[in-house]
């Protein structure tokens, strides 16, 4: 019999005190954020509007640690620390003499990864005197994960879904609501923004772009309401860097280091909490692993997408941010891994690949469904669709130390589970879910219309 997994799991006395900035360590400077009327750096005015002040702190800080707020851990002790285990089944499988390890995020009661971040934004709005918060999300992971958090510090939540993740997993937004949040399909006729794309073409898929322009407008509109983002900004990869925290210390439990870290990246939160950690540690003259981001053919923003400012959102509501992008206005097609059909890439993940700290790879569909079905017959685990990239990235790396007879550790984040997301696996199993291709006329479309910055 195959031998099982072997789990690691640190007490939660070890649960980290601080968030980790790898902006304190990295030897360029992140490049400014502009505010897209003066294009000249913005500044915590020009953010009040949509955060509360120690959401910006965080989100310009430079300093190495940031403190994790005591209520903010004993929330986080619901599910953390989080297992990390080794995946000896997969190994024998794939008859690799590469060790597989992964960091599983879907114990939290959303599913996922992003209550580590849900968390800590709905107490720090709570602290400001905040009662409503809105956001976007995309699969739903996000979603879920800030309904949860509003619910546990008492903020009233509404979440702008895209239209065909709304239509595709039912389940999420009965989870969402469940929580006490209100789910709205993206575009809507709730907002300006949303009634002019439906006026355009009704049965708009929605995009991820365009639900947060539509949580922005709605939370520009109210005294008592700011905006919670999912991915993306600085402050999300710095909560999110408990991931990678944890994952050093169980790495050591284990006796092991990796020579390769693997995550998935659609706006960069998970795969950045957990590779970010271990890029300090060798920025600092520790051992550095290969770093690997993989993303959606579908959506490749750190593939094709250009280093350029852009706006974060479809109306253009938002500063304008240095990232890799497809285009603000870039619609992807409708594949399954929802949480991956953004645009741009998180500033501080793009910057990280201009300077040469990580490599970046983009699969199809078709062939992350087979990997995390691969994943799920040896481990037990169901991956999300997004996760199964991660699956996908690791499984490549083990087979080519195969070939190579390297015996490499790799370590990935398995960023949620799929339990939400049967449909999509009923639809690979019956030979439905094809491999959506972007547009290419469109996508140069959207690239020509990028912001014109100097400098």
């Amino acid at each position: 019999m195959p031998a099982t997994p072997t789990k690691y799991l640190l007490d939660e006395s070890r649960l980290p005190r601080a968030w980790y900035n790898i902006q304190a360590d990295l030897p360029q400077p992140l490049p400014p954020v502009l505010h897209p009327g003066t294009m000249q750096p913005i500044t915590a005015d020009d953010l009040a509007p949509l955060f509360p002040m120690s959401i910006i702190e965080q989100e310009v800080t430079t300093a190495r640690e940031v403190e994790i707020p005591e209520p903010v851990r004993e929330v986080f002790r619901l599910w953390r620390p989080a297992p990390l285990f080794r995946a000896h089944r997969l190994e024998k499988a794939l008859g690799t003499p590469a060790r597989i390890f992964y960091k599983y995020e879907g114990v939290s009661p959303a599913g996922s990864h992003k209550p580590n971040s849900a968390i800590p934004q709905a107490w720090f709005n709570a602290q400001a005197g905040v009662k409503r918060l809105t956001t976007e999300t995309g699969a739903g992971q996000w979603g879920t994960s800030l309904a949860l958090a509003g619910q546990t510090f008492g903020l009233d939540v509404t979440i702008f879904q895209v239209r065909v993740s709304y239509d595709q997993k039912p389940y999420r937004r009965a989870v969402m609501e469940t929580y006490g949040a209100r789910c709205v399909a993206s575009p809507s006729a709730e907002t300006e923004y949303g009634r002019r794309v439906l006026a355009e073409r009704p049965d708009h898929p929605g995009s991820l772009g365009i639900a947060i322009s539509e949580a922005v407008e709605m939370a520009a509109r109210r005294d008592d309401t700011k905006y919670a983002l999912g991915s993306v900004l600085n402050h999300v990869l710095l909560h999110q860097t408990i991931i990678g925290l944890e994952a050093m210390e169980q790495m050591q439990m284990a006796d092991a280091w990796p020579d390769v870290v693997v995550g998935c990246t659609g706006g960069g939160s998970n795969f950045a909490g957990l590779a970010f950690p271990f890029i300090g540690h060798g920025l600092r003259g520790g051992s550095r692993p290969r770093v690997l981001a993989v993303e959606p053919a579908a959506c490749p923003s750190l593939t094709r997408g250009k280093y350029a400012y852009d706006f974060g959102d479809t109306a253009h509501l938002t500063p304008l941010t240095k990232m890799h992008t497809l285009g603000s206005t870039f619609t992807p097609p409708g594949f399954h891994a929802g949480g991956l059909r953004y645009h741009g890439m998180a500033p501080l993940v793009s910057h990280v690949k201009e300077l040469g700290l990580l490599d970046a790879v983009a699969y199809t569909q078709g062939e992350c469904f087979a990997a995390g079905v691969q994943f799920a017959r040896a481990e037990g685990i169901v991956p999300a669709p997004e996760a199964n990239h991660a699956v996908k990235g690791a499984i490549e790396e083990a087979l080519r130390c195969k070939r190579e007879g390297r015996a490499e550790t790799i370590l990935f984040c398995l960023s949620g589970h799929g339990h939400f997301d049967m449909a999509a696996y009923q639809a690979y199993f019956a030979g439905q879910l094809k491999d959506e291709k972007y547009d290419e006329g469109e996508l140069a479309q959207a690239l020509s219309g990028l912001p014109a910055v100097t400098g």
